[in-house]
């Protein structure tokens, strides 16, 4: 009887020591977040595009044939469901004082044509953040890319080539001066979108710098408006040798940026500008050049690119219309002569994009997790002859492109 009551008494402690394990908080915390979404794609002309026309860029140029037919007056469409997404986010116990959390995400839109499909990193970082000050190491968003202050399109662009777009691994520190203001500094290296390689090896210009990209900024927040500027130092070395002779020269380069959003209980505002030189990194237009100075090595000129846009939006619940409008346009470079070379979007020796607009229009239709966009888009690009300098004037033909799309998205 005594062995019975003793097993009796072990199983009972036994349950419990097991309960109270089960009540105890796990300090790890992970979370799976993401989207399904397929887009239908329509366009009536030949553009610029990226990942089999699920991003076009702007209409390309007149092609004529011996017949004098314009080649490039062709439309396309396709149904895509490249940019589905997944992410897991996580977080554990407080390091020297700061809550601490990390995110990874990727989706199937490839690193390049060849790799359309496959899955793409995104976003590996992690954040300690404390009362005042927060530090992010890995990779996320450009500092030019503001999260909250993007357009609001259907279009997987979110406003490319008008708004800055990409990610870049990072050291970011968030410092905050006050109630309102924050000031931000980061320095990082171009990762999938960087200057084009003058010796076609992805991303060299970029690793061969020994200074890293610095930028800084200052924001101000409140319930209802965000408002920021930054500027940002870029470095690229494009060549280690040139005509056989070792290469020390690089390129030094300036940007600067501003945004604003307004939001109201049932609509939002926001407003974008950025003017700098070789923002290709970005996926807009521009890049530099190679530069014939009279002695060798050859050295290097960036051509400048301004671009600005805004975005209107209901912030109903259920249906919300929004209206987005986006300019952009090239200035050439500073070197009046002696170009050899353009290592450029949207731009070559003899011919290049001057500027274009875009203008769109949407509608969200959504209900729980499940959301239908309708958007049509007009794209229209003015190209003309590249001048002495890289400008562009002469011989200018304007040419556009009417996109329909559709969306469909569910998240979890």
């Amino acid at each position: 009887m005594k062995k019975i009551t003793l097993i009796l008494f072990l199983i009972a402690a036994n349950l419990t020591f097991a309960q109270e394990e089960t009540k105890t908080e796990d300090p790890y915390k992970i979370s799976l977040y993401g989207f399904s979404r397929v887009d239908y794609i329509w366009d009536s002309r030949q553009s610029a595009q990226v990942r089999e026309y699920n991003l076009n860029l702007w209409p390309l140029d007149e092609k004529l044939d011996a017949n004098g037919n314009d080649i490039n007056n062709a439309g396309a469409n396709n149904f895509l469901s490249l940019v589905t997404r997944v992410g897991v986010k996580f977080s554990g116990p407080d390091v020297w004082g700061a809550k601490i959390f990390g995110v990874i995400e990727g989706d199937f839109f490839g690193n390049t044509e060849q790799s359309v499909a496959l899955f793409r990193m995104r976003h590996a970082y992690a954040k300690l953040a404390w009362e005042k000050t927060a530090i992010t190491m890995g990779q996320t968003w450009y500092p030019q890319f503001i999260p909250e202050v993007f357009p609001g399109v259907a279009n997987f662009s979110t406003g490319i080539p008008f708004n800055p777009f990409g990610w870049a691994s990072q050291f970011r520190l968030d410092q905050k001066l006050n109630t309102n203001f924050t000031f931000t500094f980061i320095t990082y290296k171009d990762r999938e979108f960087g200057a084009v390689p003058a010796d076609n090896i992805q991303n060299s210009a970029n690793y061969r710098s020994v200074i890293p990209n610095l930028h800084g900024k200052v924001e101000f927040r409140n319930k209802s408006i965000i408002a920021g500027a930054g500027y940002e130092f870029r470095q690229i070395k494009p060549l280690l040798e040139s005509n056989g002779l070792k290469s020390e020269e690089t390129l030094q380069t300036t940007s600067v940026l501003a945004y604003f959003k307004y939001n109201h209980d049932k609509f939002h505002i926001k407003a974008y500008a950025i003017s700098g030189e070789n923002l290709t990194n970005f996926v807009m237009l521009g890049g530099y050049a190679t530069v014939d100075n009279g002695v060798d090595p050859v050295s290097y000129v960036g051509t400048k690119t301004n671009s600005v846009w805004f975005d209107i939006a209901s912030n109903n619940a259920k249906t919300a219309p929004g209206f987005f409008f986006g300019y952009t346009n090239q200035e050439g470079t500073d070197a009046n002569s002696g170009i050899t070379n353009v290592y450029a979007r949207g731009l070559s020796m003899t011919r290049g994009v001057k500027d274009m607009w875009r203008a769109s229009a949407r509608v969200d239709f959504k209900q729980n997790k499940f959301k239908l966009t309708p958007e049509l888009e007009y794209t229209a690009a003015t190209h003309g002859d590249a001048q002495n300098d890289l400008s562009i004037s002469g011989n200018e033909n304007k040419v556009g492109n009417f996109r329909a799309n559709i969306v469909m998205v569910y998240s979890f």
